[in-house]
């Protein structure tokens, strides 16, 4: 599938990106392999058996077994809360953006820095569902120029920078697109709810 045929949402995601140094080059698929962080590999397995047991469960009798469900929903639950936590310690405050739009392709946000299109960049992105971290690497794509003003009416230059992915596993990819589905459904109920009650 081409990069273009994946769809975006819009909304705030925690991620870092982090230019490579001056000495540094885009890794080639078995080294970026190997450097990814032993924790964002497990956080990637365990959304992937978290997926395969809700497809499980669905084929249960609701009413059956209701108690093993509600049982299992709270483990998952517990881990789902330990492992968010976990991988908030991953989170560099220096290298610190919040996404504009992001999808299975690109990912975009707003910096007071410039970036030079062109250039690699590493970046970590951090899902909230399913809960996972994904570690990649980006190529700049786009850096454009807006002027904001803020409170004390000073104008101060921002720029909407647009990441492509250059460097994401496949699983990864198919998390990005669970998180992106899972985030439309959600602004489509909201839509729905508003239409219905006005």
């Amino acid at each position: 599938m081409e990069q273009d045929e994946y769809f975006s949402v819009h909304t705030g995601l925690t991620i870092n990106v982090e230019p490579l140094a001056s000495d540094e080059c885009l890794p080639d698929e078995q080294t970026f392999i190997q450097e990814i962080p032993p924790l964002f590999r497990v956080a990637s397995e365990c959304s992937g058996l978290e997926e395969s047991a809700e497809r499980t469960l669905k084929g249960f009798g609701k009413e059956d077994n209701k108690a093993l469900l509600t049982y299992l929903a709270a483990q998952n639950s517990k881990i789902n809360l330990l492992l968010s936590f976990v991988l908030s310690q991953q989170d560099n405050p220096n290298f610190r953006y919040i996404t504009d739009s992001f999808g299975a392709s690109q990912l975009t946000f707003v910096s007071n820095s410039p970036f030079t299109v062109g250039t690699s960049v590493r970046v970590k992105l951090f899902l909230e569902h399913p809960p996972a971290a994904i570690y990649c690497y980006a190529n700049v794509a786009a850096c454009g120029t807006k002027v904001h003003e803020d409170d004390s009416d000073e104008k101060q230059a921002q720029y909407p920078i647009t990441l492509r992915y250059n460097r994401l596993q496949e699983d990864d990819r198919d998390l990005l697109i669970r998180a992106a589905l899972h985030i439309q459904q959600k602004l489509l109920r909201v839509r729905a709810q508003q239409r219905t009650e006005s």
